[in-house]
């Protein structure tokens, strides 16, 4: 690091403001990371700070604004489950890109035991953090409705399980998502349809189920099948073989994650079928399992990264706001591979 030359002043926030042509308390807010700044003149502020090597007194800042400047990023799954699915390491990547371009912390936590969540919930409600982003969340959960009686401002990954007032969440289109994976398969010519669900606690789980249900119908079909899997490349390929023994005439799945997709098509190849000549296998997320795997998963790409900036800079707007915000439902797409 190098010294600051002896005699010469240390930057202030007025000398800072003055460079970058704004009033100090413009200045200030952009300094302490609101998002309501105009694009110019944040990054004008941004800029005047460091061509002048200033750098925020957090301690006097904390005191000011009664802010950490930390965010909690909580995973509510086993280690085991985090660190064998790409998806949490996609969505944590997204929000620590956005926390750190505005100089915030991020904290990070799986709680996978009743210790965990009662540590991590003394701790936020000891005042360590500005907010809290979760995922992955099963069922009625009471984890997001404690923080928020705490005063702790919450954004969940996903719908909540049950409504919450002033709960606020990013999800994907994952009705329309699984639609339009049914759709797919009916216009590859499959007619014998089953599907392998998440965990039915779970609202991405329950509404992938609910658009393969609703396109199966609209199609004139009926399901030949629904296995219940738990997210994993086992629990797939469970799943699959379960299918296949009640209904060997199968030509169809859809796979409501790229990980038990990956499970199928094990299971199809135990079973001396081929994909997608007998069945034709359609995933969910397009992780990047769904690139490594041969052949190639064809899946409904769901904007992970996107998803994860989105829970970060909402969460922020919340944080500066104190008003809740209306739920953020994003987009997905279908990435034809070699599955289907």
């Amino acid at each position: 690091m190098t010294a600051r030359p002896v005699g010469r002043a240390a930057p202030t926030l007025e000398s800072v403001a003055a460079r970058a042509g704004v009033s100090r308390a413009t200045a200030g807010r952009v300094l302490a990371g609101s998002t309501t700044v105009g694009h110019d003149a944040r990054e004008a502020v941004l800029r005047a700070a460091a061509e002048l090597s200033y750098v925020t007194n957090r301690a006097a800042r904390s005191l000011m604004t009664r802010r950490s400047d930390s965010i909690a990023f909580v995973v509510a799954e086993s280690e085991e489950r985090f660190f064998g699915d790409p998806h949490f390491a996609l969505v944590l990547r997204g929000a620590h890109a956005v926390l750190a371009a505005h100089d915030v912390q991020l904290v990070f936590s799986i709680l996978s035991t009743e210790a965990d969540r009662d540590r991590f919930q003394r701790f936020a409600r000891g005042g360590h953090l500005d907010g809290v982003i979760i995922v992955s969340l099963h069922g009625d959960d009471p984890l997001p409705r404690r923080l928020q009686e705490a005063g702790v401002p919450v954004i969940l990954s996903g719908r909540p399980y049950t409504e919450i007032d002033g709960l606020s969440y990013v999800d994907a289109d994952n009705v329309g998502g699984a639609r339009a994976a049914v759709r797919l398969l009916v216009d590859r010519g499959r007619r014998r349809l089953a599907t392998i669900t998440g965990p039915l606690d779970m609202t991405a789980a329950i509404d992938r189920r609910a658009g393969f249900d609703a396109e199966v119908a609209a199609s004139g079909l009926c399901s030949h099948g629904v296995r219940d899997g738990d997210w994993s490349v086992a629990g797939g390929r469970r799943a699959m073989l379960d299918l296949l023994a009640a209904e060997p005439r199968l030509d169809g799945v859809f796979a409501a994650n790229d990980l038990m997709a990956f499970g199928a098509l094990q299971a199809v190849a135990e079973t001396g079928r081929s994909v997608p000549g007998d069945i034709a296998i359609v995933g969910f997320d397009d992780s990047p399992t769904a690139s490594a795997t041969h052949p190639a998963i064809t899946t409904v790409r769901q904007p992970i990264i996107a998803m994860g900036e989105a829970l970060a800079t909402r969460l922020l707007m919340l944080i500066e706001r104190g008003e809740p915000l209306e739920p953020m439902v994003m987009g997905t797409e279908l990435v034809l591979r070699e599955t289907a």
